[in-house]
């Protein structure tokens, strides 16, 4: 993180979130337009009398990132630091080391990258970008962090352990087969130390029609300090949410991030209107009594005493606080990117392409499918693919109706999740209906100000 205490920079205007209160009041008011009970949105134990609704799960949550994996590429960062006179700065040795070693790793797990060249304070610079193939290329998910460290020493807290924890969520899109709906890419920059030059000059050269086409960019500068602290970037109503909800559930608790305002790489994206979010773990800023209180540690004492110093090495890492930041990092992009199952579902499937119009904050319309030839009843791992387009996801509840007549919720309203589509794969047990019959996909937009269409779907017995 560059040590100039930076301007606040704006927030870029976003669409306003709807209270979770609201939405919870209209879907009750709107399940009674189709004449079912609300209790549809309330999954029930199979067997109870009445409509059955239960949870399906999406194939493709974010994995855990061990942070034994993430220590491993701070390894390899300290010891060409070690083989580079002690640092990976911006025109030093070390630093085109350090970008060789991470491209080398995202090359052989099939990401397409890109080296860009840049001139800054007498020397060239280089950031690394990795595209993962596939993906809406109209709808960019962008993650990254700064590769080099001050000339003081290795930089491995500041900040290979952001560059390490993005690189092993890249990596883990890669391993665990992740079909994302929204395009990926991952970006490793130079010379942040020197004033966000790598990260400025990439943003600068980007046209316009591509800078529109990032949803989100989130950044990572610092995730493993040694007395850390849990902090969200707080520019972006709907992206601290995401992070917040995450640790929530997790039951740690967060602050929002005063002490890396406007000095960090995010700072370039958010000047060209672009959203921005990210984690910080704290720098030479101290810790409160009240802070130690929710997070350990000792208060009265930095959160990186060693921030920009040479002691910045491989033993100024916190493991559990590297680990939990680099799984919270796969937890926001896999759900950015609204991708669906890992493998394709295999079996005999059923496919309705008839497009289905979705009323804004009106009653839920139906898509059905007739299933024949099948024998017995339908598996328990029943496979429901489905394709709708949205403008803002979060207002809709999807449900898929058994040939009994019994409700099965797919997916929930929810006032944080506030990216658009639903292109999807979920599982549902519905051993207990028989194969054949009509199925329906049912669709309700509960609140107002967006358009929808159910493009397609399908069932995978």
């Amino acid at each position: 993180m560059l040590d100039v205490q930076g301007p606040t920079l704006p927030t870029s205007p976003r669409r306003r979130r709807r209270s979770a209160t609201l939405l919870a009041c209209t879907a009750v008011a709107a399940v009674t337009l189709i004449g079912a009970s609300p209790a549809i949105a309330v999954p029930v134990t199979a067997g109870t009398a009445g409509t059955t609704a239960t949870s399906a799960t999406r194939v493709a949550d974010a994995p855990e990132i061990p942070a034994a994996d993430v220590k491993a590429h701070l390894t390899q960062l300290q010891s060409i630091a070690n083989a580079n006179g002690g640092n990976r700065a911006h025109g030093r040795a070390g630093y085109k080391a350090s970008l060789d070693y991470v491209k080398s790793k995202l090359d052989a797990a099939g990401y397409k990258t890109t080296v860009q060249q840049f001139t800054t304070s007498g020397a060239t610079g280089y950031n690394l970008i990795a595209d993962w193939p596939g993906g809406d290329a109209n709808h960019v998910v962008f993650a990254g962090a700064h590769l080099d460290s001050v000339s003081a020493g290795p930089g491995i807290n500041d900040d290979g352990s952001g560059s390490a924890g993005v690189l092993e969520v890249a990596l883990t899109v890669a391993k665990s087969g992740y079909k994302p709906d929204k395009h990926l890419r991952f970006g490793w920059w130079g010379a942040e130390e020197l004033g966000m030059r790598g990260s400025s000059y990439y943003v600068n050269q980007l046209p316009s029609t591509e800078r529109s086409k990032i949803d989100a960019y989130l950044n990572f500068d610092m995730i493993g300090s040694p007395n850390p602290g849990y902090f969200v970037y707080g520019y972006d109503a709907s992206l601290k949410s995401l992070f917040e909800d995450w640790f929530a559930a997790r039951q740690i608790a967060t602050e929002v991030d005063t002490e890396g305002d406007g000095r960090s790489d995010h700072a370039p994206f958010q000047q060209a209107g672009i959203r921005v979010g990210g984690l910080f773990s704290g720098a030479d800023y101290i810790k409160t009594a009240e802070q130690a209180r929710n997070w350990g540690g000792t208060a009265g004492k930095a959160f990186d005493s060693c921030y920009h110093r040479s002691c910045d090495t491989i033993a100024n890492i916190d493991d559990k606080a590297l680990g939990t930041n680099s799984t919270a990092i796969a937890g926001a992009i896999w759900k950015l990117s609204g991708g669906g199952s890992t493998n394709p579902p295999t079996g005999t499937s059923f496919e309705s392409k008839t497009p289905v119009a979705i009323p804004d904050n009106g009653p839920a319309v139906e898509s059905p499918i007739a299933v024949s030839g099948l024998t017995g009843n339908a598996p328990a791992a029943l496979k429901v693919s489905v394709d709708i387009t949205h403008t803002y996801r979060g207002d809709l509840t999807v449900d898929l109706i058994g040939p009994s007549g019994r409700t099965y919720r797919l997916k929930g309203s929810s006032a944080n999740d506030s990216a658009s589509d639903v292109v999807a794969t979920y599982t549902v047990d519905a051993s207990s209906e028989t194969a054949n019959g009509t199925w329906k996909l049912r669709v309700q937009d509960v609140a107002a100000q967006d358009s929808g269409t159910v493009n397609s779907w399908k069932l995978t017995f």
